[in-house]
């Protein structure tokens, strides 16, 4: 075996032992989340940054392949064309749960890029104007119409001082802020968080989401409770009870959506 051989399979074994988002221990009582007081601020994720394989290769293809609704510039769908794509699709979401044009924008991209987008039974839409003591993840059946809406972490650099609310977002490596713009998923892999789900990001916004580590992962510093969560590294983290489910409803190629 030469010596970058051996290098190589170091690298691959780490990627697939460490967590994303670092390989922090597990929470401490003091974590605990209350479900009882609206004022409760959950603590941080307290894991070091994990970078993944540099030989990682996203299983998505490539954000220039994708095509992106431009209505205001009229590059490539006009008003019609996303009047007849929510005209399709007007079953979705019939409670009205996710904000109108986030879910018009979601959709419109999930039917221009159908045939590159292999799991097509969830798209979701995560809305980072709301505080994060809302359920603002948003997973849409798109066989049903019907939305699931849980709780989610944001960055750390994104919310510097724990208010619930998302303010700042970046694309940068280290920055520990959540970024914007679409994704799609890709497989499974286990780390120190377990489970976790890789995405690619699809959007100059996002571009660099698999080289950062940012995943759908279960985090104990998140529940389903009407409390500020606690802030990941930049990942969008889910409480722990419901990472299996999540992540397979949307591994092998779902579209999420990440708006402000």
């Amino acid at each position: 075996m030469t010596k970058r051989t051996l290098v190589n399979a170091m690298v691959a074994t780490a990627f697939f032992t460490l967590a994303a988002c670092g390989q922090g221990g597990s929470s401490t009582s003091s974590e605990a989340l209350s479900d009882q007081s609206t004022q409760a601020v959950a603590a941080d994720d307290k894991s070091d940054e994990q970078a993944f394989n540099a030989d990682d290769q996203s299983e998505n293809g490539k954000p220039e392949d994708m095509i992106e609704e431009q209505v205001s510039e009229g590059e490539i769908s006009t008003m019609a064309t996303r009047a007849a794509v929510l005209a399709k699709y007007d079953y979705v979401d019939p409670s009205k749960v996710v904000p109108s044009t986030a879910l018009g924008n979601a959709l419109v991209y999930f039917e221009n890029n159908k045939s590159r987008i292999k799991n097509r039974d969830y798209i979701s839409v995560i809305d980072f104007s709301k505080s994060s003591r809302k359920a603002r993840f948003h997973i849409i059946n798109m066989n049903t119409g019907k939305v699931w809406s849980i709780h989610v972490a944001h960055g750390k650099g994104s919310d510097t001082n724990h208010d619930g609310y998302a303010e700042r977002f970046s694309n940068t490596s280290g920055s520990k802020m959540s970024s914007l713009g679409y994704y799609i998923t890709g497989s499974t892999y286990v780390g120190s968080h377990g489970t976790s789900l890789k995405l690619d990001g699809m959007s100059s916004t996002n571009s660099n989401a698999r080289g950062r580590a940012i995943v759908v992962h279960g985090a104990d510093y998140v529940s389903e409770s009407n409390v500020i969560q606690g802030r990941s590294w930049g990942c969008p983290a889910v409480a722990t009870s419901l990472k299996t489910k999540v992540i397979n409803m949307l591994k092998n190629g779902s579209l999420i959506y990440a708006v402000k």
